[in-house]
């Protein structure tokens, strides 16, 4: 499932935005079907113009009938009523998904205490490392977050020890059932402080389960964030 808001806080219409010779919301849909992983996929979207730009060019969208603060309550209100297992939200800005990464993503739930995971990637550009645009991921020895944040974390006081920053790519996937308890939990003080939604997992008790992968490509979060992509396109 793929959450399209139109109205976005950072880069109003970005979904819609041309990349090379269609918008960035129908390469996102148009690279996770051509992975081959799933039984549907389907745009979960509040705008008729992201709506009818799936359904003109053949592709499966839903009209969510709520205000959402997150991807994730809004997949909810759709997956509600499905009968599914495993549910994957890949963020409309990814326009760059790839199969490999989700097929990895997919594998961890052979595991049946793993409820919630998701995609890093490790981050070695200083700038990007200390840009709030980007989220970073902090994890305990066995793949679990540990925590996530727009700050620099860990804060590399002393500077003789090496550390990996990973960055926390917008792909999740869920049980049905711990999607549907994060939709009934209110949001929690770190998730509104750092507009992470993933926190409020952390905050209720649930980790998530970290898959590392190699470079995704570049989300859609700004307008240079756009010219990016269109040269790595």
């Amino acid at each position: 499932m793929i959450p399209a808001r139109y109205a976005a806080t950072r880069f109003p219409a970005k979904l819609m935005q041309q990349l090379g010779n269609k918008s960035v919301i129908r390469h996102t849909y148009d690279n996770t079907m051509a992975t081959g992983l799933f039984n549907d996929v389907v745009v979960v979207t509040d705008s008729d113009i992201i709506f009818k730009e799936i359904t003109s060019h053949g592709g499966k969208a839903v009209m969510s009938q709520k205000n959402h603060e997150s991807g994730s309550d809004r997949i909810a209100e759709a997956a509600a009523d499905m009968d599914v297992d495993i549910i994957v939200n890949v963020q409309g800005d990814e326009p760059f998904v790839q199969k490999d990464p989700l097929e990895k993503l997919l594998a961890v739930f052979a595991d049946e205490k793993v409820k919630v995971a998701s995609l890093m990637q490790e981050l070695k550009d200083a700038a990007s490392i200390e840009d709030p645009n980007y989220v970073k991921v902090a994890v305990d020895r066995n793949m679990n977050s540990l925590f996530f944040s727009r700050s620099v974390i860990p804060y590399a006081r002393d500077k003789s020890i090496t550390i990996a920053y990973y960055e926390h790519i917008g792909v999740y996937a869920f049980r049905k059932q711990a999607l549907i308890h994060f939709t009934n939990w209110p949001m929690t003080p770190l998730e509104a402080a750092e507009k992470i939604e993933c926190l409020r997992y952390l905050e209720y008790g649930v980790p998530l389960k970290m898959v590392l992968t190699q470079y995704m490509g570049v989300e859609i979060d700004t307008p240079e964030d756009l010219i990016k992509a269109a040269k790595l396109l």
